[in-house]
C-alpha cells in the first residue's frame, strides 16, 4: 500500500511540473494590450513588460514604430520612477490629420528607469502606456521592442509571428486591427469622438491559460487512473484464496 501511494504522488508531482513546464514560459513576453483595435479608431496601448532573468532587473525598454504605416498622433503618458524619450523621422509623404498635414512621425519612444529602486525586478513586470492614432487601415501592427538589463544585456522582441508555425523564442509585440465598424474589437467612442479599446488577453497569456488548462485536465486524468489502479489492486488483494 505504501508503494502504491508513492507511485500515486509521483505521477501527480511530474504532471504538476508539466503544468508549470506548459505555463510559464508562455506568458514572459513584451506584449501590447489590447491586442486588438478597430481601423481608424484612436486607442491607448499598454505596453506589459515581464522580467525574465532571475538576477538582473530591467532597466531600459525600446518600443520602435513602423515607418510605413506612421501614426499621426502618439501621445506618452509619465510613468513614475521612469524617463521617456521620442524619437520622430522626417516623412517622406505627408499624412493627412484633423489639424492639418502631418510631417514627421514618431519612430522610437524609449523608457529608462531613473534609479535601481524604479528598474522592473527579477519576478515583477510593469506597464507603459501610449494613446496613439488614427490607426491604419491595415490587418496588423508590429511593435518591435527591446528590453535592456541591468547586466547590459539586451533581449530583442523582434522575431515575426507567422500564423501555422510555432511561436519564435522572442516575438515582437502585435496589434491585430479590424475594420471599422466591427464589433469583434470592443472599441467604443468616447465624448471626444475618439475611441477607445477596452484591455484585452495578450495571445501569450491565452496560450498560457489553455496550457495551464490542459495540464490540469491531464492531472485530473492521471490521478483518476492511478486512483482506479490502486482500487482494482486493493480489491484483489483482500479476494479470498481457494482452497
Amino acid at each position: 500500500m505504501y508503494h502504491r501511494r508513492t507511485r500515486l504522488l509521483a505521477v501527480a508531482g511530474a504532471v504538476a511540473v508539466g503544468v508549470v513546464a506548459l505555463a510559464g514560459p508562455a506568458s514572459a513576453h513584451v506584449t501590447v494590450n489590447p491586442n486588438t483595435a478597430e481601423q481608424g479608431s484612436y486607442t491607448k496601448l499598454t505596453f506589459r513588460v515581464p522580467t525574465e532573468s532571475d538576477t538582473a532587473s530591467t532597466t531600459r525598454v525600446q518600443v520602435f514604430f513602423p515607418a510605413d504605416e506612421p501614426l499621426a498622433l502618439v501621445e506618452v503618458k509619465p510613468h513614475p520612477g521612469w524617463s521617456f524619450t521620442v524619437t520622430e523621422t522626417k516623412l517622406a509623404k505627408p499624412i493627412s490629420d484633423d489639424d492639418g498635414p502631418v510631417t514627421q512621425a514618431v519612430s522610437q519612444i524609449s523608457w529608462t528607469a531613473d534609479s535601481a529602486a524604479a528598474a522592473i525586478k527579477p519576478g515583477e513586470f510593469d506597464e507603459f502606456d501610449v494613446s496613439v492614432g488614427p490607426l491604419p487601415e491595415k490587418l496588423t501592427i508590429v511593435f518591435k521592442a527591446l528590453q535592456t538589463y541591468s547586466d547590459g544585456s539586451i533581449v530583442r522582441w523582434i522575431d515575426p509571428t507567422v500564423t501555422g508555425q510555432p511561436e519564435p523564442d522572442h516575438p515582437a509585440p502585435v496589434l491585430t486591427l479590424t475594420k471599422a465598424g466591427s464589433t469583434a474589437s470592443g472599441v467604443t467612442a468616447t465624448a471626444s469622438g475618439r475611441s477607445t479599446t477596452p484591455a484585452a488577453t495578450s495571445p501569450s497569456n491565452a496560450r498560457a491559460n489553455t496550457a495551464l488548462v490542459l495540464a490540469i485536465i491531464a492531472l485530473v486524468v492521471a490521478l483518476g487512473a492511478a486512483a482506479a489502479s490502486l482500487l482494482r489492486r486493493s480489491e484483489r488483494s483482500t479476494e479470498p484464496v481457494p482452497r
